[in-house]
C-alpha cells in the first residue's frame, strides 16, 4: 500500500476541510487483493493544501486494468453549516497526461493540485486519473461523474501511443453520454481530434509566455453574468495547435499567434490552448527546463521572460469562466 506525506500551509479559510482517499488497485496485504481505501479526515488551515508526496518513488508500471495503479481524491468541504444533505455533491475527475516535476511537486503538491486549488468549491470531490500512465476510468466509473478536465502534455495530440488512442476513445464515449469535458493545451487538442478536428505542429512556431486571448463578442455577451474582459491574459506553453477545429465547433476566442484560442462543442465540451491553472513560477520553471533539454533556443526563453510582467494574469476571470462551465451554467 502506498504511503503518503502531508505538509500545510496558512490559510486564508479555516473553515474547510479536505478528505483525502488513497486508493491503490492491488495491495498483497489484503486478501485477495482487494482495492485498500485510506480515509483519514484532515482539517486543513489554508484553501492552499500541500497533497500527498509519494513514499516510495514515482515510476510505476502496468496499465488501466493491473500493475500498482494510486489513485487520489480530494473532498472540500466546510465544517459549519447545517446537518442536512444539502445539495447533491459534484465529483469531478482530471485526467493528467503528464509527470509531475520535481519543482511542481514540492512548491505546488503536484498538476492535480494546481487545477484543485483553480475549479474547486465547497462540496465537490475531485479525483485524479494518470491517464499518461495508462490509467483511465471505465464506462461505468466515468458515468458517476459531473465533468472532466484534461490537462497538458509533453506528448504530442497528434501522436499514435496506446494510451492516446485509449484516451481518443474515453473522449468519445464521454461525447456520447454528453459529459461535461474541459480540456487544456494538450487536452484542448486531443478533445478536437476526438471531435472530428486535425491538430499538428503551430504554423507561427512555439507560444511560451502571457499571450492576450480575444474571446468572442458573442461569447462575451453570452458570458455577461460572468464579467469576462475582452482582452484575456493567459499563459501559453505549446508548439502544436488546432489545424482544423471538429465539424459544430465553435470557435469562441483566439488571439495573434494561434486560431483556436477556445472551441465549444455542443454545451458539454470546451478546449483551451492556454493554461489558466498555471503560475508565473511554473511558467519559469518550464522554460528552464525545456531550455536545459535544447527543446527550446535561448532567444525564446528570454523573450518570454521578458514578457512576464507586462501583463497580469486575469486568473479569476477564468476560473469563473471554467467553473461556470463545468457547473453547467452556460
Amino acid at each position: 500500500m502506498s504511503i503518503y506525506k502531508l505538509a500545510t500551509t496558512p490559510p486564508p479559510n479555516p473553515h474547510f476541510q479536505f478528505h483525502i482517499h488513497c486508493v491503490t488497485a492491488s495491495s498483497p496485504s489484503i486478501p485477495g487483493g482487494r482495492p485498500a481505501r485510506i480515509r483519514p479526515s484532515i482539517a486543513f488551515s489554508s484553501s492552499s493544501l500541500r497533497l500527498f508526496e509519494r513514499e516510495r518513488g514515482r515510476k510505476m508500471g502496468g496499465s488501466r486494468v493491473g500493475g500498482d495503479i494510486d489513485r487520489m481524491a480530494v473532498e472540500i468541504r466546510a465544517e459549519e453549516g447545517g446537518k442536512g444533505e444539502g445539495p447533491r455533491k459534484r465529483q469531478y475527475a482530471v485526467l493528467l497526461c503528464a509527470e509531475d516535476s520535481e519543482y511542481v511537486t514540492r512548491v505546488h503538491g503536484g498538476y492535480f493540485k494546481v487545477f484543485v486549488n483553480l475549479l474547486g468549491e465547497e462540496g465537490d470531490t475531485w479525483h485524479v486519473y494518470r491517464a499518461a500512465r495508462g490509467e483511465l476510468p471505465r464506462p461505468e466509473e466515468a458515468a458517476a461523474y459531473d465533468g472532466f478536465v484534461i490537462s497538458g502534455s509533453c506528448s504530442d495530440a497528434h501522436g499514435d501511443e496506446p494510451w492516446i488512442r485509449n484516451l481518443l476513445a474515453l473522449l468519445k464515449e464521454l461525447d456520447a453520454m454528453k459529459k461535461k469535458v474541459l480540456g487544456i493545451c494538450f487536452g484542448h487538442q486531443i478533445l478536437s481530434r476526438a471531435l472530428g478536428g486535425k491538430t499538428g505542429r503551430a504554423t507561427k512556431g512555439w507560444d511560451i509566455g502571457i499571450t492576450c486571448i480575444h474571446p468572442s463578442h458573442s461569447i462575451i455577451k453570452q458570458f455577461s453574468s460572468l464579467h469576462i474582459p475582452s482582452h484575456l491574459p493567459v499563459i501559453e506553453f505549446h508548439r502544436d495547435e488546432i489545424l482544423e477545429p471538429p465539424p459544430e465547433a465553435e470557435i469562441v476566442a483566439q488571439s495573434d499567434k494561434t486560431g483556436v484560442e477556445i472551441f465549444k462543442y455542443g454545451n458539454h465540451m470546451m478546449g483551451i490552448q492556454g493554461h489558466p491553472e498555471y503560475t508565473k513560477d511554473i511558467l519559469v520553471h518550464l522554460i528552464d527546463r525545456l531550455l536545459r533539454c535544447n527543446l527550446i533556443q535561448n532567444c525564446h526563453a528570454e523573450a518570454a521572460r521578458a514578457r512576464l510582467n507586462e501583463r497580469e494574469l486575469e486568473r479569476e476571470a477564468w476560473k469563473r469562466l471554467c467553473k461556470a462551465f463545468l457547473k453547467g451554467q452556460f
